[in-house]
């Protein structure tokens, strides 16, 4: 009887030294917000780096081509940051960009000339206004730490690329996203010809969302 008593004893030591292991996997679980940042990011990413590559050969101005070699290669470095992290975390993400990346893309490939070079600065302050909205509302919003601090790597890496951007636009006599009266880029700034979709939504023909649903956010500070 004896026995059993201790036996019992035991199980019930044993439960409980599992309980809070158990407990401490669950809230180490990314949240929703963690998860579609890392999804979105990722397609940010993939976006980016087919754009950039295919400026590198079509881009008719030296500038856009000097700037697409650029954003390829952070866009690859922080695309493996991501990867590594979403394995980490047991996140799956996506293995191409979304319907309205790849709708982007297409419109670039059939562009040629100056055409092609104002398409793809068009598209690329569009997508980095958005990218760096999404990743704002990591920082203010997700609850995982190292999904948190990849946001914040992450976040002067696009600011540099939209001022680039902005400075590229400005010469070329592209219109800009209009600014706040901070002087900040606006999310309800337009880009030429098109309105701003949040990322993840319905793109317009000239500038696609980067991918993701995030919640707005302030604008991005130019420097």
């Amino acid at each position: 009887m004896l026995g059993i008593k201790r036996l019992g004893l035991l199980a019930a030591l044993v439960l409980v030294g599992i309980a809070p292991a158990a407990a401490a996997q669950a809230a180490a679980q990314p949240s929703e917000q963690d998860t579609q940042y890392l999804k979105a990011i990722h397609q940010v990413n993939l976006y980016e780096v087919q754009a950039g590559e295919m400026a590198q050969k079509k881009a008719q101005n030296q500038q856009v081509k000097d700037l697409a070699q650029m954003i390829v290669t952070d866009h690859q470095e922080l695309d493996k940051s991501v990867k590594d992290l979403a394995g980490k975390l047991k996140v799956q993400l996506p293995n191409e960009p979304t319907a309205d990346q790849r709708t982007a893309l297409d419109q670039l490939n059939k562009a040629s000339g100056e055409e092609f070079d104002r398409l793809w600065v068009t598209q690329g302050l569009a997508g980095h206004l958005q990218a760096i909205q999404a990743t704002q509302t990591e920082i203010s919003q997700g609850s995982e730490t190292q999904v948190i601090q990849l946001a914040q790597t992450a976040l002067p890496v696009l600011q540099a690329h939209y001022d680039a951007l902005v400075q590229l636009a400005e010469q070329l006599g592209i219109p800009v996203p209009e600014a706040s009266a901070s002087g900040s880029p606006s999310p309800g700034g337009t880009a030429p010809g098109t309105e701003q979709p949040a990322p993840g939504g319905t793109a317009t023909e000239q500038a696609p969302a980067p991918g993701g649903t995030v919640t707005e956010t302030p604008a991005p500070q130019q420097s």
